[in-house]
């Protein structure tokens, strides 16, 4: 597995990435991982590399890179501290938005499209918990790029907000694929029946479902709810969905 970190040229500033990869120099499809609210650390990297490993050149950007450098940090202690969680999320999360991710979308892409490495044209974008939003956001605003966009345990995808997810599917042109928890107070039945029925209105392909016994979270593997049964389920949901949206590394 190779690993290659960079600096990509924003319009705010220069955001880390990682971009992981198989072994050797076969041109392989991109696929964007966009990170949670916790921030990049090891288990947000293993989804990359796990996703690399199905043969795809795997981009993780910071995206919280306008705060400054931070360690590594547990969920654990962070959502089980009060003072702590107000202070991470006063820092990291609340300035950012999906429009800041938006801005910076073209530069992600274009840092793919640099890479010989990495097959040109479609590419997928998946998210999780607050970066669920954002591969619906990505597939609305990059149609003729994006073939694949999957949120998993992805919240607010479909209320009053002008701004919600769900109001971009009449440009969506790729596969939306959206993972549910049955515990899930951000992403409740009636956003999931507005989101489907947005979907189905635009004729977006798509499928919309909920994970039995998964709460919000449960794929990285240091999180409180994290639920390997329903984690193994994502995986082999996404192999699938890239195989047949973005196609497979010959042999």
């Amino acid at each position: 597995m190779q690993h290659r970190s960079a600096k990509i040229e924003t319009s705010d500033g220069l955001c880390p990435a990682t971009l992981v990869r198989p072994d050797g120099d076969q041109a392989l499809p991109g696929v964007i991982v966009v990170m949670d609210a916790i921030g990049i650390r090891p288990a947000i990297m293993a989804i990359a590399e796990r996703l690399a490993s199905f043969g795809y050149c795997a981009l993780l950007p910071d995206l919280f890179y306008r705060a400054g450098p931070y360690e590594p940090t547990d969920p654990k202690v962070i959502l089980g501290d009060v003072e702590k969680r107000n202070a991470w999320m006063s820092r990291y999360y609340e300035p950012f938005s999906p429009a800041l991710f938006l801005r910076d979308l073209p530069a992600y892409i274009g840092f793919l499209d640099r890479q010989t490495d990495v097959a040109k044209g479609k590419l997928a974008v998946t998210g999780y918990c607050m970066g669920g939003g954002m591969a619906l956001k990505a597939a609305a605003a990059f149609p003729d790029r994006v073939a694949l966009a999957a949120s998993f345990h992805g919240g607010r995808l479909a209320t009053d907000a002008p701004d919600s997810p769900h109001r971009g599917a009449p440009q969506m042109r790729g596969y939306v694929y959206v993972a549910g928890a049955v515990e899930d107070q951000s992403f409740p039945d009636e956003q999931k029946e507005r989101l489907e029925q947005a979907l189905t209105a635009a004729h977006v392909p798509h499928k919309i479902e909920t994970y039995a016994g998964a709460k919000h979270g449960w794929v990285p593997s240091d999180m409180p709810t994290h639920n390997p049964e329903a984690a193994e389920r994502h995986y082999a949901a996404l192999r699938t969905l890239l195989a047949d949206n973005l196609g497979v590394a010959p042999g």
